[in-house]
């Protein structure tokens, strides 16, 4: 039976490989992706000024031409839910079968598993306090397009008004399936993502006292694992067409003001990786007793590899080598906290995702209660768990965290126009936090050293 460490850098093998396959081809997609997003934005604003020109009467024209192409961008966010059910389901349960058990984890996995846990619920608190304070989407003018994707049940829900005590006991509730298979066929075809997110956690937990029993299960869901990532390969291969496709029909319909909001949506999302940033700053100069020059020092490297790969897979050896030998990181340490932070922590992806959905509920027009924005929480900070596992990682949580509370993903369109640019800036946030964790953890190891 393999060690805990074994697993752990059979993981990072693993990560590094498809962070080595997802960079090559990411410079492809970027360019596919970022052409795409220049002819929508041209061809929705020329369409948009030709619709509401009085003198040449095209506005029948153009709407006419706008529900021709409709399909295609209905047929990319299918193709977006379809990929969710299996792919949150089998990422999930890999993650957590692959820390080993927590006798095998000991002292060390615990406080770094603690340490990385809390740190995305802040940053997910960070994201959600300040998309609520700025209101990037509000007056977006996108209401009446996509609601048929709000679900009757969140309509339901936005009417209630509940105490917070209630209102967090209903979420909690509602967060364990009565019923797992339901959960996955969800009502109207519609999974309840935040029930298969806590189950999955819940059986790969009982999975890990069961290894002999769950090896089956467990092949299985590596097998399912796979072959969803398969898909979603081919998904993002056709996510150029369903961009321009999806942006074209926004940017026709509300000009320059959708740029205007995209633009506020971008600033909230830097503003809360920097929020954050500058917390998790503090922990290392507190741990280290060094000042924030010395640790930026120290980890340059690392992160200037991070935003400009947008991999923190790849960015792994670096970030390694960095907390080593600049930082006087042990070894044992490094070896162990970055790759397991490589499998399960994301903050900066976490709080992009938190940030995103309130963005699309406000461009909408969709007034969230407490209990929408509770539920954007638990499965933002729960889906960053298995976001490692996932090609296209902004994307498809993205639709994840939208699905858990029934919004509609036609808003992924506009949001994915700017996903390049700030997937640079999460990487950087996602590599600064393992490095942060790495750092705690070690002096917390350190400090028992000493007073035994």
């Amino acid at each position: 039976e393999k060690t805990i460490v074994q697993k752990v850098h059979a993981k990072m093998d693993k990560t590094l490989k498809q962070g080595k396959y997802m960079h090559a081809e990411s410079k492809k997609e970027a360019q596919r992706i970022g052409v795409s997003m220049i002819l929508g934005l041209v061809l929705g604003l020329i369409l948009y000024y030709l619709g509401e020109s009085e003198r040449m009467n095209l506005k029948p024209a153009v709407s006419s031409f706008l529900g021709y192409i409709k399909p295609v961008g209905t047929i990319f966010i299918r193709s977006l839910k379809m990929v969710i059910v299996p792919l949150v389901l089998s990422s999930i349960f890999g993650a957590i079968v692959n820390l080993g058990t927590p006798e095998n984890l000991g002292d060390m996995g615990k406080k770094a598993l603690g340490y990385y846990f809390t740190t995305t619920a802040i940053a997910v608190f960070f994201g959600l306090v300040f998309v609520n304070l700025i209101s990037p989407g509000t007056g977006a003018d996108t209401s009446s397009a996509g609601l048929s994707g709000v679900s009757s049940e969140l309509a339901t829900r936005m009417q209630e008004q509940k105490g917070l005590y209630d209102t967090v006991v209903g979420v909690l509730t509602d967060s364990i399936p009565s019923n797992p298979v339901y959960a996955l066929v969800g009502e109207g075809g519609r999974a309840e993502v935040l029930q298969i997110i806590v189950f999955a956690i819940l059986f790969g937990i009982v999975a890990l006292y069961n290894k002999k029993e769950a090896g089956p299960f467990v092949t299985l869901m590596e097998s399912v694992e796979h072959l969803s990532m398969q898909l979603t390969h081919l998904i993002m291969k056709f996510a150029p067409i369903g961009i321009f496709v999806l942006m074209t029909p926004m940017i026709a319909k509300t000009g320059e003001g959708a740029l205007k909001k995209l633009g506020w949506y971008m600033i909230t999302v830097i503003l809360g990786l920097a929020c954050h940033a500058c917390f998790l700053m503090f922990i290392a100069c507190w741990r280290m007793k060094k000042s924030p020059l010395f640790i930026l020092k120290g980890i340059s490297a690392a992160l200037f590899t991070a935003f400009s790969t947008s991999s923190s897979a790849a960015t792994l050896p670096i970030t390694m080598a960095a907390v080593k030998d600049n930082l006087g990181v042990q070894e044992e340490t490094a070896e162990f906290v970055l790759p397991l932070g490589a499998t399960v922590n994301m903050d900066g992806t976490a709080l992009y995702e938190s940030v995103a959905a309130i963005f699309i509920a406000q461009a909408y027009g969709i007034d969230l209660s407490l209990s929408q924005q509770i539920i954007i929480f638990l499965t933002a900070s729960l889906a960053a768990i298995g976001a490692a596992a996932i090609p296209g990682a902004g994307m498809i949580t993205m639709s994840i965290v939208l699905s858990a509370v029934g919004l509609p993903l036609d808003g992924v369109g506009l949001i994915v126009a700017v996903d390049r640019i700030l997937d640079m800036f999460r990487t950087t946030v996602n590599v600064f936090g393992d490095t942060v964790g790495t750092i705690f953890v070690d002096s917390l190891m350190k400090k028992n050293k000493n007073s035994v």
